[in-house]
């Protein structure tokens, strides 16, 4: 089986980093990025099965604005969009992400990634927190 690649978007370095380490122990390849402009960068240099980003980030660049440059540069993967606002104070999120709302725990995470929840991350898919 194919290592899954995952591009983690995460302004709180702590959180960043414990996710991250959590998906590479259960066999993910992790690029991290602390905002929308590091993130674009890194998808002009490699290929990410999942974009996993907050929507909430500094440096002028949402997560929502993200998934535009995602749907360009990564057209083929899974966008999950993570917030600590409930989905209904957020605007409206583009077709074909998922919503995770925070906190949420590591095996919520991985559910999504592995495809057992949302199947097809619709424009309504969520996870209940």
């Amino acid at each position: 089986m194919t290592e899954r690649t995952v591009l983690l978007v995460e302004d709180e370095n702590d959180l960043r980093m414990l996710v991250g380490e959590a998906l590479r122990m259960m066999g993910y390849r992790v690029t991290p990025a602390a905002d929308g402009p590091q993130a674009v960068a890194a998808m002009e240099q490699a290929r990410f099965d999942f974009v996993v980003s907050d929507v909430s980030m500094p440096g002028g660049m949402s997560g929502i604005d993200l998934t535009a440059h995602a749907a360009r540069l990564q057209p083929n993967a899974r966008i999950i969009l993570v917030s600590g606002f409930a989905r209904a104070q957020l605007p409206a999120l583009p077709a074909n992400t998922t919503f995770l709302p925070k906190p949420y725990r590591i095996p919520q995470l991985l559910e999504l990634l592995r495809g057992h929840a949302s199947p097809g991350g619709g424009p309504l898919a969520s996870v209940p927190g």
